[in-house]
């Protein structure tokens, strides 16, 4: 293939280049690290416990909208906040979420579990789609405005 000539002139130029070493010479010469190599080199346990602490990443699918409602507009008042949220996601993630978008202390999360409930329109039957909400508790003296 002519294509691919290149490749094996330049492996024949390579090879070329370097000169026979003898087997007392290859004991003493270190083996060089390629850069890839270096890059996945962990690093020392002195630079992981520097003063300066890393964000952890959150996602924004965790939280789908908030839930407005008679009882979560009294919870505002006690710091509480209610959203709908992903019921793949947990309580951690659910923290995190809500402390990057909105930029407050949580101090806790509870989930609500609701289940789909059945329904009827005259002969037709169906479902409501069942949800989770998460009631989050975030520092005193912090707000978020939902509306």
């Amino acid at each position: 293939m002519a294509l691919l000539d290149f490749l094996k002139r330049k492996k024949e130029v390579e090879k070329a280049k370097q000169k026979p070493v003898k087997k007392a010479e290859k004991a003493s010469v270190k083996p060089v690290k390629k850069e890839t190599e270096k890059k996945l080199e962990k690093k020392p346990a002195a630079a992981k416990s520097s003063g300066v602490a890393k964000k952890g990443s959150f996602s924004y699918d965790a939280i789908k909208d908030p839930h407005i409602s008679e009882k979560s507009t009294f919870l505002a008042e006690k710091n509480q906040y209610t959203f709908k949220v992903l019921p793949r996601y947990n309580k951690n993630e659910i923290r995190k979420a809500v402390e990057g978008i909105y930029g407050v202390d949580v101090l806790s999360v509870n989930l609500v579990k609701i289940p789909p409930k059945k329904r009827r329109l005259g002969k037709t039957q169906g479902f409501k789609n069942g949800m989770v909400k998460a009631v989050v508790k975030i520092k005193e003296g912090q707000k978020i405005e939902i509306l």
